[in-house]
């Protein structure tokens, strides 16, 4: 069986002599990642493979439902190669779809569940979706509905697949009934002939990135290079069969995806997940018994609570997000625990703190590149010149996971990546030597972004939506520092005449629009002009965020 050709043209692939050598390194495996997790499930059968909201379940219980599973979407006529919205939660039954997905040969599109009609109409104009699937139990919008009314404003035929227990009462079609009645062998023997006419370099997972315009760019995951990206993750970790890996972020987001699932499942270890707040995070650590936990910075002050430590479990955590005080090390120190840092990108590179480095290197940076074929180069922004140790500069970066290109997007790609395949990240990081060790220190970014606790806001978006409105001419956006998220975004405007609007109109403004909560304005500043930078006229960004330094979000 071949692959429909509904991706198979628009996506950069990995040069012929870079994938030789990822391939004779034994980073890149023969088996695409269906494959690779029914290895797993066969060498692992009786082990727990995923844990959420009480409910557990083994390898070879997953392996089997999603064969299953993936027969039934094949009899659906959802062809190989079709590209599938996802909105759901992080639970038992997402774990079945994602890979139920990936052995029909379908493609996971990571939405979120707070994405909203303006983001996914334009998601959706990009990868063309043969199906919308979407968690019937999602308590803060009507989901099901707007994947409804989505697929009848686009009338491109696209099916909407409802996950959840009530999901029959909700309309659409139910996923979990989907291949119920077909037999084990016969599910199987569909798998493994639509698996046959993947390759290494097809497309496995859309991811998005946070970006820098008001147009989402695709990320696409290649079969071979994306469970690399996991798979060396793991390693780097020294995780094995006998690991429980905690995490409460949405799981079919990039870093959810690497260190929630494929990393743990990589190596036949249990992924427990969570929901994305602090009491779950607690729940998750007292009763689920993680041995490894990644912090988000909204959970890093868990870490002095005693009730973090009463499950006794956990051996490491690691911090992603922001830079960790030096308080919150001594903190796990004191209770035994391995403390490190993780810095990754749906585009690829990911850093990690190796697990023999001593305290001082662990806690200076985050790490070194997690596989030993990861090229990284500290350059002056906007160059290929090389800084020396020590100097800040602009991370660029090739290597076995690291994408050759965003999706259906060649004008963009020739200013995002070098001649050569680096990859122009937009952060400004510096290389040390610390206790005669290597790592890497976050400096900040080039690119105008705010992360909201994770979430990446790209700021010329907002500011096009913000003139949008009738009452505003002229808006920047910038970050506001936040004890939680990290950032928060604060509007600087400027009026047309006709009057002033409040904060709560502008984000009645954003709602009408269908955008994503985590991007409304969270402060609202009016100006009778905007800062420039006098010689050329551009928006004084830099004294912006002095301004906003000192500022909170209103209520």
């Amino acid at each position: 069986m071949t692959t429909d050709g509904t991706t198979a043209e628009r996506h950069v692939r990995f040069p012929r002599e870079f994938a030789r050598r990822y391939v004779e390194a034994g980073i890149w495996q023969p088996r695409t990642i269906a494959g690779q997790f029914h290895a797993v499930a066969l060498a692992h059968p009786d082990r727990p493979a995923i844990v959420s909201e009480g409910s557990t379940m083994t390898f070879a219980e997953l392996d089997e439902v999603t064969d299953r599973r993936a027969a039934g979407l094949h009899e659906l006529g959802l062809p190989a190669g079709g590209a599938v919205l996802l909105q759901v939660g992080n639970s038992v039954a997402t774990v079945i779809a994602w890979y139920a997905l990936l052995k029909a040969g379908l493609i996971p599109v990571c939405t979120l569940t707070h994405h909203r009609r303006h983001e996914l109409s334009e998601i959706a104009r990009q990868t063309r979706p043969v199906a919308h699937l979407v968690d019937a139990g999602y308590e803060s919008a009507d989901l099901v509905a707007l994947a409804g009314e989505l697929a009848d404003s686009a009338g491109d035929g696209r099916v909407v697949l409802v996950s959840g227990a009530a999901a029959e009462s909700h309309g659409g079609l139910s996923f979990d009934q989907v291949g119920e009645g077909i037999d084990g062998a016969a599910a199987r023997a569909t798998v493994e002939e639509v698996q046959s006419g993947l390759t290494e370099q097809s497309v496995a997972v859309f991811q998005l990135s946070g970006g820098t315009t008001g147009i989402p760019k695709v990320i696409p995951c290649l079969q071979a290079a994306y469970w690399s990206y996991a798979s060396e993750f793991a390693k780097a970790m020294r995780w094995s069969a006998a690991d429980r890996v905690g995490y409460f972020g949405p799981v079919v987001h990039n870093a959810g995806t690497i260190i929630g699932l494929f990393g743990p499942h990589s190596v036949g270890a249990a992924a427990i997940l969570g929901a994305p707040s602090y009491a779950s995070m607690l729940h998750l650590v007292t009763t689920q018994a993680p041995t490894c936990l990644p912090l988000a910075p909204f959970a890093y002050d868990a870490v002095f609570d005693e009730h973090f430590y009463a499950g006794g479990s956990l051996k490491q955590v690691l911090f992603w997000g922001r830079q960790v005080p030096r308080a919150h090390f001594e903190a796990l120190r004191d209770h035994g625990i391995w403390a490190g840092q993780v810095f990754g990108m749906s585009e690829g590179l990911c850093m990690t703190t190796p697990v023999d480095y001593p305290f001082d290197a662990r806690l200076s940076g985050v790490g070194v590149p997690i596989s030993a074929l990861d090229e990284v180069r500290i350059v002056e922004p906007g160059t290929e010149v090389e800084v020396a140790d020590g100097e800040v500069g602009e991370m660029i970066a090739r290597g076995p996971y690291t994408i050759r290109g965003y999706f259906d997007a060649a004008d963009h790609n020739a200013k995002a990546f070098t001649e050569d395949g680096f990859y122009r990240s937009g952060d400004l990081m510096r290389r040390m030597i610390v206790a005669g060790l290597p790592c890497y220190s976050v400096e900040g970014r080039i690119k105008d972004v705010i992360d909201r606790g994770g979430e990446k806001i790209s700021t010329e978006e907002v500011e096009h939506l913000l003139v949008g409105h009738e009452e505003i001419s002229e808006a920047a956006l910038v970050p506001m520092p936040d004890a939680r998220l990290g950032e928060r975004a604060c509007a600087f405007v400027v009026g047309t005449g006709a009057g002033r609007v409040e904060l709560a109109d502008v984000q009645a403004h954003f709602a009408a629009l269908g955008v994503a909560k985590y991007k409304w304005p969270e402060r609202l500043e009016w100006l009778k002009e905007l800062p420039r930078v006098s010689d050329l006229g551009k928006i004084d960004r830099k004294k912006l965020r002095v301004w906003a330094s000192g500022l909170t979000p209103q209520r």
